[in-house]
Protein backbone atom coordinates (compact mmCIF):
# COMPACT_ATOMS: atom_id res chain seq x y z
CA UNK A 1 0.00 0.00 0.00
CA UNK A 2 1.45 3.61 -1.00
CA UNK A 3 2.68 5.90 1.54
CA UNK A 4 -0.57 8.34 0.79
CA UNK A 5 -3.08 5.10 1.65
CA UNK A 6 -1.28 4.40 5.19
CA UNK A 7 -3.85 5.79 7.91
CA UNK A 8 -2.36 9.08 9.30
CA UNK A 9 -3.73 11.49 11.49
CA UNK A 10 -2.55 15.20 11.43
CA UNK A 11 -0.60 16.30 14.10
CA UNK A 12 2.17 18.21 12.99
CA UNK A 13 2.85 21.85 11.28
CA UNK A 14 4.61 20.94 8.23
CA UNK A 15 6.64 21.11 6.45
CA UNK A 16 9.13 22.44 9.02
CA UNK A 17 11.83 25.38 8.32
CA UNK A 18 15.45 24.62 6.55
CA UNK A 19 17.22 27.61 7.52
CA UNK A 20 21.34 28.16 7.38
CA UNK A 21 23.66 28.53 10.06
CA UNK A 22 25.89 31.00 9.09
CA UNK A 23 26.83 31.90 12.21
CA UNK A 24 28.04 29.21 13.92
CA UNK A 25 29.77 28.53 11.11
CA UNK A 26 32.00 31.39 11.48
CA UNK A 27 32.25 30.55 15.22
CA UNK A 28 33.40 27.26 13.92
CA UNK A 29 36.20 28.73 11.68
CA UNK A 30 34.00 30.24 8.98
CA UNK A 31 34.39 29.20 4.84
CA UNK A 32 38.40 27.88 5.59
CA UNK A 33 37.71 25.50 8.18
CA UNK A 34 33.87 24.52 8.47
CA UNK A 35 31.87 23.19 5.72
CA UNK A 36 27.91 25.17 5.11
CA UNK A 37 25.48 24.28 8.09
CA UNK A 38 21.85 24.01 7.58
CA UNK A 39 19.50 22.70 10.51
CA UNK A 40 16.17 21.41 9.67
CA UNK A 41 13.80 22.49 12.52
CA UNK A 42 11.97 19.20 13.58
CA UNK A 43 11.57 21.01 16.65
CA UNK A 44 9.02 23.20 14.96
CA UNK A 45 6.79 20.62 14.08
CA UNK A 46 4.42 22.29 16.51
CA UNK A 47 2.66 19.21 18.73
CA UNK A 48 3.70 19.69 22.80
CA UNK A 49 6.32 21.86 22.07
CA UNK A 50 7.03 19.89 18.97
CA UNK A 51 10.06 17.81 17.86
CA UNK A 52 10.00 14.44 15.61
CA UNK A 53 7.78 11.75 16.86
CA UNK A 54 5.04 14.01 15.83
CA UNK A 55 6.13 12.58 11.93
CA UNK A 56 6.11 9.02 13.85
CA UNK A 57 2.67 9.45 16.04
CA UNK A 58 0.57 10.63 12.88
CA UNK A 59 0.78 7.53 11.57
CA UNK A 60 0.43 5.36 15.08
CA UNK A 61 -2.38 7.40 15.78
CA UNK A 62 -3.83 7.15 12.48
CA UNK A 63 -3.40 3.56 12.83
CA UNK A 64 -4.28 2.93 16.40
CA UNK A 65 -8.02 4.98 15.15
CA UNK A 66 -8.10 2.50 12.62
CA UNK A 67 -8.16 -0.63 15.20
CA UNK A 68 -10.55 1.53 17.42
CA UNK A 69 -7.76 2.08 20.36
CA UNK A 70 -9.28 3.93 23.73
CA UNK A 71 -5.97 4.28 24.90
CA UNK A 72 -1.74 4.89 23.99
CA UNK A 73 0.52 3.04 25.67
CA UNK A 74 4.13 4.02 25.81
CA UNK A 75 7.57 3.98 27.73
CA UNK A 76 10.62 5.64 27.96
CA UNK A 77 12.87 7.75 30.44
CA UNK A 78 11.35 10.00 32.95
CA UNK A 79 12.12 12.93 30.85
CA UNK A 80 10.97 11.29 27.66
CA UNK A 81 10.27 13.61 24.90
CA UNK A 82 8.36 10.93 23.08
CA UNK A 83 6.37 10.16 26.25
CA UNK A 84 4.99 13.89 26.39
CA UNK A 85 4.36 14.01 22.95
CA UNK A 86 2.86 10.47 22.51
CA UNK A 87 0.52 11.84 25.62
CA UNK A 88 -0.39 14.82 23.57
CA UNK A 89 -1.27 13.13 20.67
CA UNK A 90 -3.42 10.75 22.74
CA UNK A 91 -5.45 13.76 23.68
CA UNK A 92 -5.30 15.69 20.01
CA UNK A 93 -7.31 11.74 18.74
CA UNK A 94 -9.59 11.72 21.35
CA UNK A 95 -8.01 9.00 23.69
CA UNK A 96 -6.05 8.62 27.08
CA UNK A 97 -2.53 8.14 27.66
CA UNK A 98 -0.88 5.33 29.62
CA UNK A 99 2.92 5.95 30.27
CA UNK A 100 5.67 3.54 31.92
CA UNK A 101 8.89 5.71 32.87
CA UNK A 102 11.92 4.64 34.10
CA UNK A 103 13.67 6.90 37.14
CA UNK A 104 16.80 6.41 39.49
CA UNK A 105 14.88 8.64 41.79
CA UNK A 106 11.55 7.37 43.88
CA UNK A 107 9.94 11.11 43.72
CA UNK A 108 11.35 12.70 40.36
CA UNK A 109 11.04 16.00 40.33
CA UNK A 110 7.68 17.70 38.65
CA UNK A 111 9.77 19.20 35.72
CA UNK A 112 10.67 19.47 32.29
CA UNK A 113 8.53 16.26 30.18
CA UNK A 114 7.40 15.26 32.80
CA UNK A 115 5.20 18.37 34.50
CA UNK A 116 3.80 18.50 30.81
CA UNK A 117 3.05 14.78 31.02
CA UNK A 118 0.66 15.24 34.42
CA UNK A 119 -0.43 18.36 32.72
CA UNK A 120 -1.86 16.09 29.82
CA UNK A 121 -3.14 13.85 33.30
CA UNK A 122 -1.68 10.77 32.01
CA UNK A 123 -1.54 7.47 33.48
CA UNK A 124 2.08 7.18 34.78
CA UNK A 125 3.66 4.28 36.23
CA UNK A 126 7.31 4.73 37.39
CA UNK A 127 9.93 1.66 37.30
CA UNK A 128 13.62 1.62 37.93
CA UNK A 129 15.85 2.45 36.01
CA UNK A 130 18.45 0.48 33.73
CA UNK A 131 21.28 -0.73 36.06
CA UNK A 132 23.67 -0.12 32.85
CA UNK A 133 24.08 3.41 32.65
CA UNK A 134 24.65 3.21 28.76
CA UNK A 135 21.10 1.83 28.30
CA UNK A 136 17.95 3.79 28.27
CA UNK A 137 15.31 1.06 28.56
CA UNK A 138 14.43 -0.64 32.27
CA UNK A 139 15.23 -4.07 32.75
CA UNK A 140 11.65 -4.37 34.07
CA UNK A 141 10.08 -2.46 31.30
CA UNK A 142 8.69 -4.88 29.00
CA UNK A 143 6.90 -6.77 32.14
CA UNK A 144 5.32 -3.90 33.41
CA UNK A 145 4.18 -2.57 29.74
CA UNK A 146 2.59 -6.02 29.49
CA UNK A 147 0.96 -5.28 32.91
CA UNK A 148 -0.40 -1.92 32.33
CA UNK A 149 -2.03 -3.02 28.68
CA UNK A 150 -3.74 -6.05 30.69
CA UNK A 151 -5.03 -3.95 33.46
CA UNK A 152 -6.12 -1.57 30.65
CA UNK A 153 -8.13 -4.42 28.97
CA UNK A 154 -9.78 -5.56 32.52
CA UNK A 155 -11.13 -1.73 32.71
CA UNK A 156 -12.55 -2.28 29.15
CA UNK A 157 -10.35 -0.11 26.83
CA UNK A 158 -9.30 -1.04 24.16
CA UNK A 159 -5.22 -0.25 24.32
CA UNK A 160 -2.12 0.69 21.61
CA UNK A 161 0.52 -0.50 22.65
CA UNK A 162 3.87 1.98 20.78
CA UNK A 163 7.39 1.01 21.32
CA UNK A 164 9.81 3.02 23.04
CA UNK A 165 10.61 5.95 20.90
CA UNK A 166 8.20 4.84 17.56
CA UNK A 167 10.42 2.82 16.66
CA UNK A 168 8.16 0.27 15.21
CA UNK A 169 7.51 -0.26 10.49
CA UNK A 170 4.33 2.26 11.49
CA UNK A 171 6.33 4.62 12.93
CA UNK A 172 9.26 4.59 10.34
CA UNK A 173 6.65 5.86 7.93
CA UNK A 174 7.58 9.48 9.56
CA UNK A 175 10.37 9.91 7.99
CA UNK A 176 10.06 8.08 4.93
CA UNK A 177 7.59 10.90 4.42
CA UNK A 178 10.03 13.52 6.55
CA UNK A 179 13.04 12.70 3.78
CA UNK A 180 10.77 13.31 0.63
CA UNK A 181 10.17 16.61 2.44
CA UNK A 182 13.56 17.45 3.00
CA UNK A 183 14.42 16.01 -0.48
CA UNK A 184 12.25 18.70 -1.95
CA UNK A 185 13.62 21.71 0.48
CA UNK A 186 17.13 20.86 -0.37
CA UNK A 187 16.12 20.80 -4.99
CA UNK A 188 14.13 23.81 -4.30
CA UNK A 189 17.52 25.71 -2.80
CA UNK A 190 19.31 23.65 -5.24
CA UNK A 191 22.13 22.20 -2.61
CA UNK A 192 23.31 18.98 -2.50
CA UNK A 193 24.67 18.13 1.08
CA UNK A 194 27.51 15.44 1.69
CA UNK A 195 25.84 14.27 5.16
CA UNK A 196 23.05 14.35 7.39
CA UNK A 197 23.61 14.68 11.28
CA UNK A 198 21.47 13.23 13.97
CA UNK A 199 20.57 11.99 17.13
CA UNK A 200 20.67 8.05 17.19
CA UNK A 201 18.34 6.56 20.07
CA UNK A 202 15.68 3.81 19.67
CA UNK A 203 16.81 4.00 15.81
CA UNK A 204 13.26 4.38 14.77
CA UNK A 205 13.71 7.30 13.11
CA UNK A 206 17.15 5.55 11.56
CA UNK A 207 15.20 3.36 9.87
CA UNK A 208 13.09 5.71 8.42
CA UNK A 209 15.95 8.33 7.07
CA UNK A 210 17.31 5.30 5.84
CA UNK A 211 14.66 3.92 3.92
CA UNK A 212 13.42 7.29 3.04
CA UNK A 213 17.12 8.12 1.67
CA UNK A 214 16.58 5.20 -0.75
CA UNK A 215 13.23 5.75 -1.84
CA UNK A 216 13.57 9.45 -2.71
CA UNK A 217 17.65 9.24 -3.77
CA UNK A 218 18.43 11.84 -1.29
CA UNK A 219 22.19 12.85 -1.82
CA UNK A 220 23.87 12.58 1.85
CA UNK A 221 24.89 9.97 3.65
CA UNK A 222 23.37 9.32 6.94
CA UNK A 223 25.27 10.12 10.24
CA UNK A 224 23.96 8.52 13.57
CA UNK A 225 25.40 9.89 16.72
CA UNK A 226 24.50 7.11 19.58
CA UNK A 227 22.77 8.68 22.95
CA UNK A 228 22.89 5.32 24.45
CA UNK A 229 24.19 1.90 23.98
CA UNK A 230 22.53 -1.43 23.08
CA UNK A 231 24.76 -2.48 19.72
CA UNK A 232 24.55 -4.72 18.42
CA UNK A 233 20.81 -5.21 18.96
CA UNK A 234 20.34 -1.55 18.01
CA UNK A 235 21.78 -1.73 14.62
CA UNK A 236 19.52 -5.14 13.68
CA UNK A 237 16.19 -3.23 15.28
CA UNK A 238 16.67 -0.53 12.56
CA UNK A 239 17.48 -2.94 9.58
CA UNK A 240 14.16 -4.96 10.34
CA UNK A 241 12.16 -1.88 10.82
CA UNK A 242 13.08 -0.10 7.84
CA UNK A 243 12.78 -3.63 5.67
CA UNK A 244 9.32 -3.84 7.04
CA UNK A 245 8.38 -0.39 6.51
CA UNK A 246 9.47 -1.29 2.80
CA UNK A 247 7.02 -3.93 2.68
CA UNK A 248 4.53 -2.25 4.01
CA UNK A 249 4.84 0.47 1.05
CA UNK A 250 5.40 -2.21 -1.42
CA UNK A 251 8.85 -1.23 -2.30
CA UNK A 252 11.71 -3.14 -3.38
CA UNK A 253 14.61 -1.21 -1.16
CA UNK A 254 16.53 -2.76 1.11
CA UNK A 255 18.51 -1.78 4.23
CA UNK A 256 21.24 -3.57 5.50
CA UNK A 257 23.23 -3.04 9.11
CA UNK A 258 26.08 -2.13 7.19
CA UNK A 259 24.63 1.16 5.35
CA UNK A 260 24.08 2.08 8.97
CA UNK A 261 26.61 4.91 10.20
CA UNK A 262 26.28 5.00 13.93
CA UNK A 263 29.36 6.61 16.02
CA UNK A 264 28.90 5.55 19.57
CA UNK A 265 32.12 8.14 20.70
CA UNK A 266 29.20 11.00 22.27
CA UNK A 267 27.29 9.18 24.59
CA UNK A 268 29.65 9.90 27.96
CA UNK A 269 28.96 8.04 31.17
CA UNK A 270 25.09 7.29 30.46
CA UNK A 271 22.17 8.04 28.38
CA UNK A 272 20.44 11.20 29.58
CA UNK A 273 23.77 12.67 31.43
CA UNK A 274 25.16 15.68 29.71
CA UNK A 275 28.55 15.20 28.95
CA UNK A 276 30.95 18.44 28.60
CA UNK A 277 30.71 18.87 24.60
CA UNK A 278 26.71 18.57 24.64
CA UNK A 279 26.64 21.75 26.71
CA UNK A 280 29.58 23.27 25.05
CA UNK A 281 27.17 22.49 21.59
CA UNK A 282 23.86 23.54 23.94
CA UNK A 283 25.24 27.04 24.61
CA UNK A 284 27.14 28.03 21.40
CA UNK A 285 24.18 27.25 19.21
CA UNK A 286 22.03 29.50 21.33
CA UNK A 287 24.36 32.35 21.76
CA UNK A 288 25.18 32.11 17.83
CA UNK A 289 22.05 31.42 16.61
CA UNK A 290 18.86 31.77 19.30
CA UNK A 291 18.18 27.51 18.84
CA UNK A 292 18.21 25.62 21.62
CA UNK A 293 18.98 21.74 21.75
CA UNK A 294 18.67 19.33 24.39
CA UNK A 295 20.88 17.45 26.77
CA UNK A 296 19.82 13.88 25.61
CA UNK A 297 19.76 14.13 22.63
CA UNK A 298 20.18 16.95 20.20
CA UNK A 299 23.25 18.20 22.42
CA UNK A 300 24.94 15.35 22.30
CA UNK A 301 24.54 14.87 18.57
CA UNK A 302 24.94 18.81 17.91
CA UNK A 303 28.71 18.25 19.95
CA UNK A 304 29.36 15.05 17.63
CA UNK A 305 29.02 16.83 14.34
CA UNK A 306 30.87 20.16 15.72
CA UNK A 307 33.67 17.68 16.70
CA UNK A 308 33.79 16.26 13.53
CA UNK A 309 33.92 19.53 12.36
CA UNK A 310 37.15 20.63 14.16
CA UNK A 311 38.91 17.43 13.41
CA UNK A 312 38.82 18.03 9.48
CA UNK A 313 36.56 14.94 8.90
CA UNK A 314 34.34 16.89 6.83
CA UNK A 315 35.45 19.16 3.59
CA UNK A 316 35.03 22.85 3.90
CA UNK A 317 33.55 23.00 0.85
CA UNK A 318 30.86 20.42 1.59
CA UNK A 319 27.02 21.42 2.90
CA UNK A 320 25.93 19.73 5.67
CA UNK A 321 22.36 19.14 7.24
CA UNK A 322 21.78 18.94 10.92
CA UNK A 323 18.82 16.91 12.02
CA UNK A 324 16.79 18.99 15.27
CA UNK A 325 14.66 16.47 16.84
CA UNK A 326 13.19 18.78 19.10
CA UNK A 327 13.74 17.63 23.01
CA UNK A 328 14.25 21.46 24.70
CA UNK A 329 11.54 21.11 27.52
CA UNK A 330 13.99 18.19 29.17
CA UNK A 331 16.15 21.56 29.58
CA UNK A 332 14.39 22.69 32.66
CA UNK A 333 15.25 19.49 34.08
CA UNK A 334 19.51 19.99 34.05
CA UNK A 335 19.16 23.24 35.37
CA UNK A 336 22.02 22.38 38.00
CA UNK A 337 24.19 21.09 34.84
CA UNK A 338 23.92 24.48 33.07
CA UNK A 339 23.92 26.61 36.27
CA UNK A 340 28.29 26.62 36.49
CA UNK A 341 28.52 26.91 32.97
CA UNK A 342 25.70 29.91 32.43
CA UNK A 343 27.54 32.17 35.57
CA UNK A 344 30.72 32.38 33.74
Amino acid sequence: MSIGAQPRFRLASLPTPLQELSKLRDALGGGQRCPRILIKRDDLTGLAFGGNKARKLEFLVGDALRQGATVLVTSGAVQSNHARMTAAAARAAGMKPALVLTSDAECPALQGNLLLDKLLDAEIHFIRANADPLLAIGDQEAARMAEVVSDLRQRGERPYLIPVGGSSPVGALGYVTGTLELVTQLFQMGVAPSHLYYANGSRGTQAGLVLGAKMYSAPYRIKGIAVSGGEPEKTHRAVRIANEAADMLGVTSRVSAEELLNDQNYIGPGYGVATPGCLEAIRLLACCEGIFLDPVYTGKAMAGMIDHIRHGAIDPSDTIVFLHTGGTPALFAYADEFSEQCMR
